[in-house]
């Protein structure tokens, strides 16, 4: 039997509103199908099936407000008969499903209700006809918005409740979100900074004859280019990928980028490269454009914003020139790159002027040292030297 739990989507989240299921009972699903639809302060999530299987018993209903780790429906493995494990007692801590509201005969009220104006009555059942999430309809009553006023991300989708966050205070809820996961951070991360200047100069031109040969909607960005490097220079210091739990470090075999970035309407959103010390440039631009595309849409899915091992905060080339990061729990490093300046330089003697990028490391001392750090940043460096070797 397969257990499809709540998936934690970051350090900023705590629970979250189930919308709807994609999924019936008896039916088969692939490993990364989407199954279900939750919403949290990052807007409404596609939760995808972490493993194939056939579909036995949907927990989770519609409407319900759920913890991280909450059980959402069990799934039977190949060989298993679903039915006979639906059949079977749920795990333990899980509440029972619940079954869809059964349809109920009106009463005859006792008590007469006060009739509403033509007016109001008219805007109450317009509002009613509004296709909208039970959280945005309560977001929307409790703030006097008119949801007939708002537009979902989706054109023809449903309201959500980040729509209605959107229209009144922009990334309001995520911002808090974000502060209190910053406020643990610094509260229980034993933090150090190292810092170093890289050239980047033969690695740029290397990536602008690399994207001569490519369509201009195929081109890579230099901070994807920037990114493979972070994740192969990790690969000679593992303390700085991984997790810290239960009072001891976890290593991570694999290199899954948290990529920090902003959205237009205000707040970030941490979607996740993974393996990104082995995917080729062409494929890990297209994966980061996805998901921020995604994220835009206020439709992310769940491997967007899960199993990231360490983070890395690229200002691009409007940012500011370095980053002092905050670790994002329980990551244990973070990584900040600044925009790309022109920079005088010194080669064999000569002076010149070369493209440089700040880097930085935000790392858990528990972990690691400076002395580590500051071989990930020559390991950085080093990559950065010969692309053409490994891009």
């Amino acid at each position: 039997m397969i257990e499809l739990r709540l998936p934690s989507f970051g350090a900023d989240m705590d629970d979250a509103e189930f919308l709807q299921w994609h999924v019936a009972p008896g039916e088969a699903v692939a490993k990364g199908a989407v199954v279900a639809v939750v919403e949290t302060q990052k807007g409404a999530i596609d939760v995808e099936a972490w493993q194939p299987g056939v579909v036995a018993c949907l927990v989770a209903q519609p409407g319900q407000r759920l913890p991280v780790g909450a059980l959402l429906a069990t799934l039977a493995t190949e060989g298993e008969d679903w039915a006979a494990v639906a059949a079977r007692p749920l795990p333990t801590a899980a509440a029972a499903p619940v079954p869809p509201p059964a349809a109920t005969t009106p009463t005859t009220a006792t008590t007469p209700t006060p009739a509403s104006p033509p007016a109001a009555t008219e805007a109450a059942e317009a509002a009613e006809r509004v296709r909208a999430t039970p959280a945005a309809r309560r977001r929307a009553q409790a703030l006097g918005v008119d949801l007939t006023t708002l537009r979902p991300a989706v054109p023809g989708g449903t309201l959500a409740l980040a729509d209605v966050e959107r229209a009144t205070a922009p990334a309001a809820g995520m911002r808090a979100a974000i502060a209190a996961a910053m406020v643990r951070s610094k509260r229980e991360i034993p933090h150090y900074h190292v810092g170093r200047e890289v050239e980047v100069e033969a690695a740029l031109q290397w990536l602008a004859t690399f994207n001569e040969a490519r369509p201009l909607t195929a081109r890579v960005l230099a901070t994807v280019l920037l990114l493979k490097a972070v994740a192969l220079a990790l690969r000679e210091v593992p303390e700085l990928n991984g997790h810290w739990s239960e009072g001891r470090f976890e290593p991570s075999g694999s290199m899954h980028l948290g990529v920090v970035s902003r959205l237009r309407e205000g707040g970030l959103v941490v979607p996740t490269l993974h393996d990104a010390d082995q995917q080729p440039l062409p494929a890990l631009m297209q994966a980061l454009d996805a998901a921020l595309q995604r994220a835009r849409q206020g439709r992310l899915r769940s491997s967007d914003l899960a199993d990231s091992t360490v983070s890395v905060t690229p200002m691009g080339e409007r940012g500011s020139d370095y980053v002092h990061g905050v670790i994002y729990p329980p990551q244990v490093a973070l990584i900040g790159l600044g925009r790309v300046m022109a920079r005088p330089v010194v080669h064999e003697g000569q002076l010149g002027v070369a493209r440089v990028v700040q880097a930085t490391v935000a790392a858990d001392h528990r972990v690691s040292d400076g002395l580590r750090a500051a071989r990930f940043l020559a390991a950085f460096q080093e990559r950065l030297q010969q692309p053409e070797s490994w891009a």
